[in-house]
């Protein structure tokens, strides 16, 4: 299994849609002002973060956190150019690229160094052969001040590694329950 470059993520998005929309350069300024780097990096592709975000609230329920029985009411939705999330909580957000990964490839995702050293730190599982969809992004603030994620700018890196041998069951084959999502996604049971 190797990790793959800058050609061979900007081929598999022109000729087969990986990715879309597609950058195939890093990007640091947009309309003149600078943002949070996105777009093709040299053995990566930094991903950008929509303006959907769910933030973690216990204003409406007092319930236990529940993965087998997840209450949408334990979130405040909001559409916004940014999202402050509380001290010590965390927030749910949706990449603004669709992802189309190949029956060889997984993909792996890490959080940016400039928001990792702000204490905020990117949660997104590996995305699976077969998968497709946008990318839910968990970001988690370790700190006990507020922190703030901006919508359109990069936010986490994916970095695609391809199998020297084809798996028997991709994640499509297997009916995934996140296959196809299109927003921000909570937890399914």
């Amino acid at each position: 299994m190797s990790i793959k470059s800058d050609k061979w993520i900007n081929r598999m998005a022109r000729e087969h849609g990986m990715i879309e929309p597609f950058e195939p350069q890093q990007v640091r300024y947009v309309d003149g002002q600078k943002v949070i780097s996105f777009g093709t990096s040299s053995y990566g592709y930094d991903v950008r973060c929509a303006r959907e975000f769910k933030i973690f609230t216990n204003v409406h329920t007092s319930n236990v956190v529940d993965p087998k029985n997840f209450s949408e009411t334990s979130f405040v939705s909001i559409e916004e150019d940014y999202c402050i999330i509380p001290p010590n909580s965390f927030a749910l957000a949706r990449t603004v690229e669709y992802f189309r990964i190949p029956s060889d490839v997984l993909v792996v995702c890490l959080g940016k160094s400039t928001y990792a050293r702000c204490g905020v730190i990117v949660n997104v599982t590996p995305l699976e052969p077969e998968w497709e969809g946008h990318v839910t992004l968990e970001f988690s603030n370790t700190t006990p001040l507020p922190a703030k994620i901006y919508a359109n700018e990069g936010v986490a890196q994916m970095l695609f590694y391809q199998s020297d041998e084809q798996c028997e069951v991709t994640y499509k084959d297997r009916g995934g329950k996140y296959m196809g999502q299109t927003g921000v996604t909570p937890p399914k049971a």
